[in-house]
């Protein structure tokens, strides 16, 4: 009998870059208004509040889609459901940037592209499963993670510079024409699955869905990486929503917001290409995941307390490098931990756990005192860096996934 085939294919690299830059242009939807909250609300005529349900809602709408995609994702194929997302984004993109002044316009297009986030960041780990070996999975997650980063830089960084020529609509119309573009090149380039398979047989075959989310949801490890997913992406979440609000009462300018949320953004960029390869190098997950949180809390504190310039910015780099790099290296150890469940069921568990964490969101704000310091919720957000890297220490590497 003939022995199944498998390898890999350069193509899968051109799958994985147009899956990146819908990531990229979603990401930058997502946070365009946070780093000009002030400036949007008079624009608008409304609350800072209101110009951060423009970023929440997007956490919103992802709680009650994640489970539906991720069937979606599972039964017919990442390509087609991550299509549908991409022209839900490109549609809603534009739409946003041609809503002018109406804030109620805009608020009901961004759920619009709210609603086409699950669709996105669901596939994560389907695409590398679907074309990759396993010893390269983390690190392509890594990527994706890399482009929705890159992402959310763009808008925190390329927002404060546009405003000071272009209007906030035709800033959003640009974002949407990128978005647009995005969603073409994924309809035209993407692929479902590679010729023949890149791994072994027994690697890529999972079981359907409901079974494997209830074979999931015994996992006690896996609940350990839902509950550290919540902490890690409420925090970034929190972060990046009210950064400029973060740092406004110590004195600092939406530009600074801006060059905080870029470093930030830039030390996660460097840390989900490294220790995510590390990981993979290694075939160790639970170790790295130690390392990022307990990184993470020194950057925090800096955050937290910095006054001069400098420290505010080394904090910034110091907190992304490490909190960032456990995204991908906590979605693949979920990929494998729980198997057979599909990777599209782990990856939406996952995600939406992360983003269930906009009730951390909510609370940063409710927690901010009189005079605008968000101090305690700052340390009360170190204290759950503290408390998931108890549980981490909880948390084995799957035995399958062991070096022979």
């Amino acid at each position: 009998m003939a022995q199944t085939e498998y390898k890999l294919y350069p193509y899968r690299w051109v799958v994985l870059a147009v899956f990146m830059f819908i990531n990229i242009t979603i990401q930058t939807l997502w946070i365009g208004y946070a780093p000009i909250t002030g400036l949007a609300a008079k624009f608008y005529g409304v609350s800072d509040l209101q110009i951060g349900m423009l970023s929440m809602s997007f956490m919103i709408a992802f709680i009650p889609l994640s489970l539906p995609v991720s069937w979606m994702i599972d039964t017919y194929g990442f390509r087609p459901a991550v299509s549908l997302g991409a022209i839900l984004m490109g549609f809603f993109g534009i739409l946003r940037g041609l809503a002018g002044a109406n804030y109620l316009l805009v608020l009901w297009s961004t759920f619009g592209l709210a609603a086409a986030q699950p669709f996105l960041l669901n596939a994560w780990t389907k695409v590398p499963a679907n074309w990759f070996a396993l010893e390269e999975r983390a690190t392509a997650v890594g990527v994706v993670t890399l482009g929705s980063l890159v992402g959310t830089a763009l808008g925190m960084v390329c927002t404060p510079m546009l405003i000071e020529s272009m209007s906030i609509p035709a800033i959003q119309l640009l974002y949407g024409g990128f978005a647009a573009l995005s969603a073409l090149l994924f309809l035209v380039l993407a692929r479902e699955n590679p010729p023949t398979p890149p791994c072994p047989p027994g690697q890529e075959v999972r079981a359907l869905m409901l079974d494997g989310l209830k074979q999931a949801l015994t996992i006690r490890a896996f609940w350990f990486d839902l509950a550290i997913s919540f902490v890690g992406l409420g925090i970034f979440n929190g972060l990046t929503t009210w950064v400029e609000t973060i740092i406004r009462p110590r004195g600092f300018s939406p530009n600074d917001a801006g060059t905080v949320g870029a470093l930030m953004i830039l030390g996660g960029v460097f840390g989900a290409i490294l220790l995510p390869a590390l990981s993979d190098k290694q075939r160790k997950r639970q170790r790295y995941l130690y390392v990022a949180f307990l990184g993470a809390i020194p950057g925090l504190a800096g955050l937290t307390f910095a006054t001069s310039a400098g420290l505010l910015f080394a904090s910034a780099f110091v907190l992304g490098f490490f909190l960032v790099s456990a995204m991908p290296i906590g979605m693949q150890y979920a990929a494998e931990v729980t198997y057979p469940t599909p990777e599209g069921t782990s990856n939406g568990l996952m995600q939406l756990f992360g983003q269930a964490s906009v009730v951390f969101v909510y609370i940063m704000e409710a927690l901010m005192t009189a005079n605008g310091s968000f101090t305690p919720a700052l340390l009360l957000a170190i204290g759950l860096l503290v408390i998931s890297a108890l549980l981490i220490t909880q948390m084995k590497d799957p035995h399958y996934n062991q070096p022979a």
